[in-house]
């Protein structure tokens, strides 16, 4: 897959669709969220008529995510954290629990193919945990020259439950922590025209590619992430008219970064 076509066959159905289900066959009623009568699509969550399943391609890349996604966070039509698994192949996802800790999440953090990063502040972190600002090839490397895939763990939810899972997940607060510098989150931060620091999932996720060096994976995230929300806005209508972009010029701008994603890393 060298490079975007119009005749593209969307990826499969990955880990957050998996997690999505399964969460759903738990509830004993359906999820309450805003815009409930909205017709949407079951995969991206979308409204059908702004669907953006036609677009979805994996990157080509050489970094892995898990999220550990908080109680009913993959319900929500407007959580971030699938947008990663739309694009990362290797992308695990799992709900956060107190207790009962998923054998299979810890037997991958635990998986001498990975070395697992925790993508998180460095101000909540309590413990002498390692802190990281890049992730380089020296951070990676092992005995005969052999490297490890770089496993970026993502807590999904808010800050607020983000930091409760850090804080009550011993397994977290053991493995190196990748947080971004004041001036880091600053730049982007303008460039989105935000007026805090409090990124979505997705957002973060791009600012830890880049970190990972891959910054047109990077780009191509954060393109990907600004179709969703325009999408989403225009499918609650809450878009002035005179405020409104062409959907295709973010179609645009994600389908340039995805071509430089398939050549830019080896």
């Amino acid at each position: 897959m060298s490079e975007t076509s119009t005749k593209v066959c969307k990826p499969p159905i990955h880990a957050v669709h998996r997690l999505y289900e399964y969460r759903k066959s738990l509830s004993t009623k359906p999820y309450g969220a805003r815009g409930k009568k909205l017709i949407r699509c079951n995969l991206c969550r979308l409204g059908e008529l702004f669907c953006t399943c036609q677009y979805r391609q994996y990157l080509n890349t050489n970094v892995s995510f898990m999220l550990i996604m908080y109680n009913d966070e993959v319900l929500k039509p407007t959580n971030s954290g699938r947008l990663i698994a739309d694009l990362i192949p290797d992308t695990h996802a799992f709900l956060w629990t107190r207790t009962d800790t998923d054998s299979a999440m810890l037997a991958l953090l635990d998986h001498p193919k990975y070395q697992p990063f925790l993508v998180f502040p460095q101000q909540y972190v309590e413990s002498d945990q390692v802190i990281v600002e890049q992730i380089t090839a020296a951070d990676l490397s092992i005995e005969q020259g052999q490297t490890k895939t770089p496993l970026l763990v993502m807590l999904d939810g808010s800050w607020r439950e983000a930091i409760k899972m850090y804080r009550k997940s011993p397994y977290l607060q053991k493995m190196p922590v990748l947080s971004f510098a004041p001036d880091t989150l600053a730049t982007y931060a303008l460039r989105k025209g935000s007026h805090d620091f409090q990124l979505g999932t997705a957002e973060v996720a791009a600012l830890a590619l880049t970190a990972a060096q891959e910054p047109q994976n990077g780009l191509a995230l954060a393109t990907w992430f600004d179709l969703f929300v325009e999408s989403s806005l225009l499918g609650r209508n809450r878009r002035l008219k005179e405020t409104i972009i062409p959907i295709s010029e973010f179609i645009d701008a994600f389908n340039q970064a995805l071509k430089a994603s398939h050549n830019g890393v080896e």
